[in-house]
């Protein structure tokens, strides 16, 4: 008895707080959300007005009804937004982002169809509504972030869930959902039959063990729970599910699938549901993929070379004064379909490096072994002072940008390798080989000089069999903030 007790105690609170702070929340938090987009929507509508009246101003000034402007376009939204699960689904927030961009799409081509049907499309302004088509993504991803990280800030809204397992699986899990503020769970705690891992033990609560998982639920009110044990057997798995999912509202339970590519994984239940069947998708296969790849690189690298040009004048400058010699240094590495091509940075070490190198490795087994394994030195002796700078904010790397408009490298990808690191891949070099490297990636992003050759390779392997398009603006978003904060560069 005596040992149930902190549990059972632990289980009451648990319930009296969940009870109290998300008795409204199913209710109000999709409203709070549509009310957003509708605001996002009004403001989109009114910058797209005044500009399109203030470029053109030869063809008359533009006029809208207040009733396509207050009701009928953001209405058009909210319809898509929803159909789009944007209300009701907690998805990751680079997910969000994916199907706003959508809803957008349709809305805006729903408001061209709407205005050709009431013959109205001859004195609508198509820079207006190429306005209202970006402006209308950007202030509905704008207003969705900001209320968001208000929710997250507040602890409103969250929606509660149990754990049941409390390993290695559960802290992976806590600890990506602490950063995504699409994902707004919060967890009442949680069931395990064995030892907790530590991490999961200092954060959350333990309410008993597997056992007790309907007692929990039917005590605490929660309507989710979550089973992070992937080495549960089948049965023990099946009989949870059984018990559990009559009292829920959902059950969700991570499978065993080792390191298999699950991003592009579809379900489709066979045989009246009795059978499950598992597809996983090749995106980069697909020609169109490739295509869309391609020109979203080229473009916004083209874009972005001419904003930045006088900014690579400024650096080029600065780094031959401090060294003199060649500003842009050319390393061999290997591309795709396992072709060589030479990699441009900005110089950030002397120039006499290769001599350098040869002898400190001659002279000091510490750093011959580090370079060996990870084919970069930490305190590297042959790094100018301005290439310190330079390396710690991974500016050297923006001469790249070249390589992407040459066709050589993407803006997302791979992290491009020197032809003595192929036999580190091993069978995944091919996975290597089916895309162009990249200025960034997953390994860029996830801690760069910190992360082992071994995560490195599975990070490249990963990003090529899930990759996605949303998935490679959410990897530079992430490059900015990881460049700002100087994580893992040396």
């Amino acid at each position: 008895m005596d040992g149930k007790r902190p549990a059972y105690r632990q289980r009451h609170e648990a319930a009296k707080k969940l009870k109290k702070t998300n008795k409204y929340a199913y209710l109000f938090a999709p409203i709070l959300l549509m009310l957003a987009d509708y605001c996002a929507v009004l403001c989109a509508e009114d910058l797209s007005f005044f500009l399109r009246n203030y470029f053109v101003r030869n063809h008359g000034y533009l006029y809208i009804s207040k009733f396509h402007f207050y009701l009928i376009a953001p209405v058009i939204y909210i319809v898509y937004l929803q159909l789009c699960n944007l209300y009701t689904r907690k998805m990751q927030f680079w997910r969000i982002i994916a199907g706003i961009f959508k809803a957008n799409l349709y809305a805006i081509l729903t408001g061209i169809f709407i205005l050709y049907v009431v013959q109205r499309a001859a004195t609508t302004s198509r820079l207006y509504m190429g306005f209202l088509w970006i402006f209308g993504f950007f202030f509905i991803v704008l207003f969705r972030f900001v209320l968001k990280k208000l929710f997250d800030r507040f602890h409103l809204f969250e929606e509660p869930v149990l754990l049941m397992g409390a390993g290695l699986t559960a802290q992976i899990l806590l600890d990506h959902i602490k950063k995504d503020i699409g994902l707004s769970y919060r967890f009442i705690g949680y069931l395990e039959d064995h030892v907790p891992n530590a991490e999961v033990a200092a954060q959350l609560p333990r309410l008993g063990k597997f056992a007790d998982a309907a007692d929990v639920v039917k005590k605490t009110g929660v309507r989710n729970v979550l089973v992070t044990a992937p080495g549960l057997e089948q049965r023990q798995l099946q009989d949870i599910v059984y018990e559990i999912q009559p009292l829920v509202k959902n059950v969700g339970f991570i499978p065993d699938m080792g390191s298999m590519p699950l991003s592009n994984m579809e379900a489709e239940s066979l045989i009246d549901g009795h059978m499950m069947m598992f597809s996983v998708r090749n995106n980069l296969r697909s020609r169109t993929n490739r295509l869309l790849k391609w020109i979203f690189d080229w473009c916004l690298t083209l874009v972005g070379t001419i904003c930045i040009s006088p900014f690579l004048i400024i650096l080029g400058i600065w780094i031959y004064c401090d060294s003199p010699g060649p500003v842009i240094f050319k390393h061999r590495r290997i591309g795709k379909g396992g072709k060589e091509f030479c990699c441009y940075k900005f110089r950030t070490m002397c120039v006499d490096a290769k001599d350098r190198l040869e002898e400190l490795l001659e002279t000091d087994p510490k750093a011959k072994k580090e370079w060996e394994e990870n084919f970069k030195l930490k305190h590297d002796p042959r790094v100018t002072r301005s290439g310190n700078f330079l390396r710690s904010t991974s500016l050297d790397e923006l001469p790249q940008i070249f390589n992407v408009l040459k066709g050589e490298m993407s803006l997302v990808g791979p992290r491009p390798i020197i032809k003595e690191e192929i036999h580190y891949y091993g069978k995944y070099i091919d996975d290597y080989y089916m895309v162009r490297p990249g200025i960034t990636g997953m390994w860029q992003t996830s801690g760069r000089s910190d992360t082992g050759y071994e995560q490195r390779v599975q990070m490249d392997t990963w990003y090529v069999r899930n990759w996605d398009f949303w998935f490679d603006v959410v990897l530079l978003w992430r490059t900015m903030k990881v460049v700002i904060q100087r994580k893992g560069a040396y």
